[in-house]
């Protein structure tokens, strides 16, 4: 192809753009990675503008105005924003969140979620009220924090409640108890929790309210949440809990699972596994969320690292396999926000380092169906963009090491100079 060809072809695709100095910033990159099917490119700019990228690419060929403002976050590795695809906002630093303090709850949020570059969050069982109180005041610029999806209250089997959230506030556990009888009350719940501001329907088909009795949703009840939550053009997710609860959600229609599953007698053998491909489900591994559960009870470190690793053997079959992976930590629920345990895990069950931006940024923008919105580094998407310290190519843990981060191109974190 000709110079002058290849220039056309630039400016197709946004690396040159007409934007003018005094509407457009610069962000610079000592490392881009646009997207995790492309190669990184050395030396990178980022120009944006109004919230969206305009383009990207080698210095040497984008176009940069004159005058443009350079971001103080510049000189890093630069990649999308993050999503964390399992969040819970529970603890009591968000209770009242339509009235408590702004500052506080953005202290909370960036300890939680920003500063570790997650610019889109989705959380899977919550106070509704709460949650979506929280989401508008972020959305009118009154908390700076990431973009809220949820699931609002979760469905549990009759008198299924399992007994490891029976330690949260009262006022909490109140609001998030829904255990449909049959498929009439199953669709009446749904409606009343997506008409509430929810983005999606969560299941727990497996419980254990008292840690020897075992509950099971009926296939009935979670096929049936699963057909309402279809119709109203949104996803089911589903907390499994056994084989046998990975099965159910196959039989219902689930589209992901939050959790891979613990203490399993058996693995996820290739039959399920390739059922799970066919009906394009995804999972979220969590694998940080099983040393702090089993840490609780004394479990010793021997008996842990067994069980462990057969979840990270779980889902290096179903990766292995083409399965889509999504990032989740159980952030909320679990205590311990550092998620660079689970980066590690997701190693050692052989993801690559671009696996697990995919993760991170493309695989939910697909999920959720806004691949045209973000997920990536490209001209016309969301500027959700991330800054770190150091190269994940060298230790997946660095993708915690965040410098900064930016949703639609204004700072939701920034690190303080060391």
């Amino acid at each position: 192809m000709s110079r002058a060809g290849l220039l056309s072809l630039l400016v197709a695709f946004g690396v040159f753009s007409p934007a003018t100095a005094a509407d457009t910033w610069v962000l610079e990159a000592g490392k881009l990675y646009s997207a995790p099917d492309v190669p990184a490119i050395n030396d990178a700019v980022v120009l944006i503008r109004d919230g969206k990228i305009v383009a990207a690419g080698p210095r040497n060929i984008v176009q940069i105005p004159k005058g443009a403002r350079i971001s103080e976050c510049s000189g890093g590795v630069v990649t999308a924003g993050f999503q964390n695809s399992h969040v819970h906002f529970v603890e009591a630093a968000w209770n009242d969140a339509a009235h408590a303090p702004a500052a506080g709850l953005t202290r909370q949020l960036e300890a939680m979620l920003t500063r570790y570059g997650f610019t889109t969050v989705f959380d899977t069982n919550s106070d509704i009220t709460n949650t979506v109180a929280l989401r508008e005041r972020i959305e009118k610029g009154e908390i700076r924090g990431p973009r809220i999806l949820t699931a609002g209250i979760a469905l549990y089997p009759p008198d299924g409640i399992p007994f490891y959230l029976r330690d949260m506030p009262p006022e909490v556990l109140a609001k998030i108890q829904r255990q449909p009888k049959n498929a009439a009350e199953a669709r009446e719940d749904v409606r009343q929790n997506l008409a509430s501001g929810a983005d999606a329907t969560k299941l727990f088909l497996h419980t254990s309210p008292d840690m020897k009795t075992q509950r099971f949703m009926s296939i009935e009840v979670a096929r049936a949440a699963a057909e309402e939550t279809h119709s109203r053009g949104k996803l089911v997710l589903a907390h499994p809990t056994s084989l046998d609860g990975v099965r159910g959600a196959l039989a219902a229609g689930v589209d992901i699972l939050v959790h891979t599953t613990l203490g399993e007698r058996q693995p996820w053998d290739a039959g399920v596994i390739a059922e799970m491909k066919a009906k394009h489900m995804s999972v979220i591994p969590t694998f940080k969320l099983w040393p702090y559960e089993l840490r609780k009870v004394d479990v010793p470190p021997e008996v842990v690292d067994k069980l462990v690793g057969a979840t990270l053997q779980e889902l290096r079959s179903f990766s292995e396999a083409g399965g889509q992976v999504l990032f989740g930590t159980d952030v909320g629920y679990m205590h311990e926000y550092d998620p660079s345990d689970e980066y590690h895990f997701m190693a050692q069950a052989g993801l690559s380092h671009m696996q697990i931006l995919a993760s991170l940024t493309t695989a939910p923008a697909e999920r959720w169906d806004e691949s045209a919105r973000r997920g990536r580094v490209a001209p016309g998407l969301d500027a959700d963009l991330v800054v770190l310290t150091d190269d994940p190519a060298r230790d997946v843990r660095n993708f915690a090491s965040v410098r900064c981060a930016f949703r639609t191109g204004k700072p939701v974190f920034t690190a303080s100079p060391q």
